[in-house]
């Protein structure tokens, strides 16, 4: 099954809870790709032997990987990691994270500022292009074994918003501007 993704409401209730809109609207892979959102569904248990995997890495020049258990049992200050990773920020290269256990959300903005909820879980390897607003949750089972790829040594600077000067920011516009010939208004 392919990964889930939805609009988001506007409720302030707990950020691990799915936050549907009635009715849902769910948002389709390639609907995620027009923004850059990449995604492959793997085998988790093999991780370690995947061919796909080595080939997504090698094709993508991914040289370094680590893996996070996030939990509160493994995690010193949870609470606090958690609220700064669902902090709105973007980063200066690609988030690449694949889903090995577990499971939570990735948010990213669409061209008309609102969320989008992207459900992740076991399987599910997801690519964020540099520059594109995001935050990330938990969901209720509060446990996600992750691991992180990154191209070269990894850099684990989050910028704020706003970051429309940002040079990562300015090119990710102007990349979704070349693509659909639209001018997006900065958000």
């Amino acid at each position: 099954m392919a990964i889930e993704a939805w609009l988001m409401d506007e409720s302030n209730e707990d950020p691990r809870l799915p936050h549907r809109r009635n009715p849902n609207k769910s948002v389709s892979l390639d609907q995620l790709a027009e923004f850059g959102v990449l995604y492959w569904k793997l085998n988790p248990t093999i991780y370690e032997n995947d061919e796909e995997l080595a080939k997504i890495r090698e094709d993508r020049g991914y040289n370094y990987m680590d893996l996070l258990d996030l939990c509160p049992e493994k995690v010193e200050n949870y609470e606090q990691k958690l609220k700064n990773f669902y902090t709105e920020h973007i980063h200066q290269d690609e988030e690449i994270r694949y889903c090995l256990e577990g499971s939570g959300y990735f948010d990213v903005r669409d061209k008309d500022d609102r969320w989008i909820r992207i459900l992740i879980k076991a399987g599910d390897l997801i690519i964020l292009p540099a520059g594109i607003y995001h935050r990330f949750t938990l969901d209720p089972s509060n446990y996600v074994k992750l691991m992180r790829l990154f191209k070269g040594e990894p850099v684990w600077t989050a910028y704020n918003r706003p970051q429309e000067d940002n040079p990562a920011r300015k090119e990710y516009i102007k990349g979704l501007t070349e693509k659909f010939g639209v001018p997006l208004a900065t958000h």
